[in-house]
């Protein structure tokens, strides 16, 4: 064994018999990385180390810009539960990834995470409420909630759910979207992108590429990121000297060749953003029956970059969604609302990436949705 392994251990150890003989308590401060250097004549990477693995053993927490706090010792050996409450769970392609994340991240900490039981999935609002009896009934500390967003009433419903899991001492961190429909917000932590800096970026990035009209497209009952990502095109194009339209987000099915037809027709836009990938999926195949170039005609957008979109007969530019980032956030909210209910509420808004593809193209440039041409 390497002798900065044995510091490392000698650290840890020291630590540990802090925390168990009650030297340390639970609350109390734990050293820094640069204190735990000196006092060891350590570096600073093998200091933080030790305070890492003491963080995995769930003996103390690490807050961003607080420091590093001891935790009761029974509580960190025991772990923690949480569930995991989102619509079509396992067949999504941006929640997956961030769920799948948490997953690992919370196990790391020593704690567990349930995806749901062994039960056929129900429907809608029907599911939701089976999921929270569930998570009730398993006496989970909390849940990680990406709200109903497609159905009718979703509000109510949300809030509903809310309710109950709060009234049981259950801690809830929102993922993705608020409970409340835009631009009311509820008072719960949410983790997510800023969907109005986003809209803002890939509108300016078609501005600059010579598009001037703007739409962007949303199929109905659209959750409220796509009322913010909508207001922060509307920002872009103002910001250019244009007038948005009144109307530049329109709910429509991108399937429906008559709705888009209308669409076009008249002051046609030259810029269509998605609300997401999967709409502007939907919305490249009705194109290329209306015999519409992309990007020729018009230029198409979506947000989240899930892994169809370089499969797509047009390669889609997009906004990525940081899955990993946003899952990591989440856990240590959910951390920190645990350890301390009374602390304010937070949004915990993380950028996202414009990733720059072919159906934006240039005026004048075009390529069929049939087949995209080579560069």
């Amino acid at each position: 064994m390497t002798e900065r392994a044995v510091r490392y251990l000698e650290i840890v150890a020291a630590l540990r018999e802090q925390i168990a003989s009650g030297a340390v308590r639970p609350g109390d401060r734990m050293p820094s990385e640069h204190q735990l250097a000196r006092r060891y004549g350590v570096s600073r990477p093998t200091a933080g180390r030790a305070l890492r693995e003491l963080e995995t053993a769930g003996l103390v927490q690490r807050r961003v810009g607080s420091g590093t706090f001891a935790r009761d010792a029974a509580t960190g050996q025991r772990g923690r539960s949480f569930g995991l409450l989102a619509q079509g769970l396992g067949a999504t392609e941006v929640l997956d990834p961030i769920c799948t994340e948490i997953t690992r991240r919370c196990q790391s900490e020593g704690s567990t995470v349930l995806w749901g039981d062994d039960s056929p999935p129900l429907e809608g609002v029907a599911e939701l409420d089976r999921l929270c009896r569930y998570y009730l009934e398993q006496g989970v500390d909390g849940v990680f909630f990406a709200p109903l967003e497609s159905e009718p009433d979703r509000e109510r419903h949300n809030l509903r759910v809310v309710e109950a899991l709060r009234s049981a001492g259950v801690q809830v961190v929102l993922l993705d979207r608020d409970v409340r429909d835009f631009p009311a917000r509820s008072e719960l932590d949410l983790v997510g992108i800023d969907n109005f800096l986003a809209g803002l970026h890939l509108g300016e990035h078609l501005l600059a590429l010579g598009h001037q009209r703007l739409l962007l497209l949303a199929r109905p009952n659209h959750p409220s990121t796509t009322d913010l990502r909508a207001a922060g095109c509307a920002a872009a194009a103002r910001r250019h000297g244009l007038t948005p339209p009144s109307t530049i987000l329109v709910s429509a099915d991108p399937a429906d060749d008559a709705a888009i037809g209308a669409l076009l027709a008249g002051d046609r836009p030259d810029a269509i953003i998605c609300a997401n990938d999967f709409t502007a999926a939907l919305l490249l195949q009705t194109l290329a029956r209306l015999e519409v170039r992309v990007p020729a005609d018009v230029a198409v957008a979506g947000f989240d970059d899930v892994r169809y979109s370089t499969l797509l007969p047009v390669r889609l530019t997009t906004m990525r969604q940081p899955c990993r980032a946003i899952a990591r956030a989440a856990v240590r909210v959910m951390n920190e609302r645990l350890d301390d209910p009374t602390t304010e509420p937070c949004a915990t808004l993380l950028r996202a990436e414009l990733v720059v593809r072919r159906s934006c193209g240039s005026p004048g440039e075009g390529v069929a949705v049939r087949g995209e041409q080579p560069a």
